[in-house]
């Protein structure tokens, strides 16, 4: 896992599944890294296949690395309410279960405060009551190599990458 560089902050957010949120941060500018994993669980270093089964506790999530100078956590933020809906617990699209929860994993009582300010912003822009979990930033375990950069790696022969993630970016205005 790359270090964090002088300057840059880093948060951890849980969109439905990582391959998507990972694919929409890598885009954004003033994002160094954006790093698909696991937090929120108690089991130590699970793998893909434990997360699966939904009973370790842990969300797929992406940990984002960004420049506050560039992407401020507001835009970040902003970004991640756009990308996916977090009014649906547990669930986004066809992924169903606690892994694919909506959460917000905060570093600093300061990312807290804004990401606070973001939900209750965002909740007029929403039908429904908003489930977004906001919490304290916990161990972050990477995911398996595979999953890393998943998007531009297989997004020309994975059904899941042209079906799911290309409509995803093609809404934000990112490149597909």
């Amino acid at each position: 896992m790359p270090e964090t560089p002088e300057g840059a902050e880093v948060i951890t957010l849980g969109a439905g599944c990582f391959w998507c949120t990972e694919a929409v941060f890598q885009q954004l500018p003033g994002v160094r890294a954006a790093i698909s994993g696991y937090m929120g669980g108690h089991v130590p270093n699970p793998s893909y296949e434990q997360i699966c089964d939904g009973e370790t506790g842990h969300a797929e999530v992406t940990r984002i690395v960004y420049d506050p100078a560039k992407a401020p956590l507001e835009k970040v933020l902003e970004t991640f309410w756009k990308m996916h809906d977090p009014t649906t617990k547990d669930r986004q699209g066809a992924d169903v279960g606690p892994q694919y929860r909506s959460a917000i994993f905060y570093e600093t009582e300061a990312q807290r405060e804004v990401a606070e300010k973001s939900k209750a912003a965002a909740q007029g822009k929403f039908g429904e009551q908003i489930v977004t979990e906001i919490e304290k930033a916990g161990v972050f375990y990477p995911a398996e190599q595979y999953h890393q950069d998943y998007y531009r790696l297989n997004k020309l022969r994975n059904p899941y990458c042209k079906v799911v993630i290309a409509p995803k970016l093609d809404k934000l205005g990112m490149e597909v």
